[in-house]
């Protein structure tokens, strides 16, 4: 599990490639503090394996499913990327319950300033917009950040310069493929619901604040 705060970028040193997945590795400095093998490593967005550990870099792999998804199968040597280590029980939850599991890519549509913040807009297909509500929390490239509009076919997000500044979104242009997961809970409270919303007859009813109340989620 992870927050969506991200410690630091590193650049990707080496990448080797098979059938079973690929194998990352991943130039770092404060991310490799306590690192071991078998830790869970949060790669902008994918939470993946870490399989060796050395002086200045680590290896994580990404299995077929994870380069499906993401935006992983495209990462070239050189490039930057985020890293952010699992959370530990205790620790300050300063962004939001990620999980590293990364349920599409979205592409940057427009980026723009906003004051001092850069407000950045992507296009979303309908059955996983639904997830997105203005104020709420998506992770991009496994940064939590806050929904400010959302639309028919996409939504927005604002950045303000210390997260510009210290990942990878600082250099994003118009045309960037992001790995994107929703806010789990939203997912998990449609799941719960199902049975009765899709039910027939007696059974169907309408999602109100007495349901939700009657069902502990507030």
């Amino acid at each position: 599990m992870f927050t969506g705060l991200i410690e630091e970028t590193g650049i990707i040193r080496r990448i080797s490639s098979s059938g079973e997945g690929a194998g990352l590795v991943i130039g770092a400095e404060k991310t490799l503090a306590g690192l071991k093998t078998g830790d869970s490593i949060a790669v902008s967005g994918p939470c993946l394996t870490v399989t060796a550990v050395e002086k200045d870099n680590f290896t994580a792999w990404a299995m077929p499913e994870t380069l499906k998804r993401s935006n992983l199968n495209t990462m070239a040597v050189g490039q930057p990327v985020n890293l952010e280590r699992a959370m530990a029980l205790g620790d300050r939850l300063g962004g939001h319950l990620v999980s590293g599991h990364v349920d599409t890519v979205a592409t940057l549509t427009g980026r723009r300033k906003q004051g001092e913040a850069l407000l950045l807009s992507f296009d979303l297909a309908p059955d996983l917009l639904r997830y997105i509500i203005p104020k709420g929390s998506v992770a991009l490239d496994g940064i939590s950040l806050t929904v400010v509009e959302v639309k028919d076919n996409g939504f927005s997000v604002g950045l303000i310069p210390h997260t510009a500044a210290r990942t990878t979104f600082g250099k994003k242009e118009i045309g960037s493929v992001i790995n994107l997961e929703v806010d789990m809970i939203g997912k998990y409270v449609e799941k719960l619901l199902a049975p009765r919303l899709e039910g027939g007859g007696d059974q169907k009813e309408t999602i109100t604040m007495s349901l939700l109340h009657e069902k502990g989620y507030f």
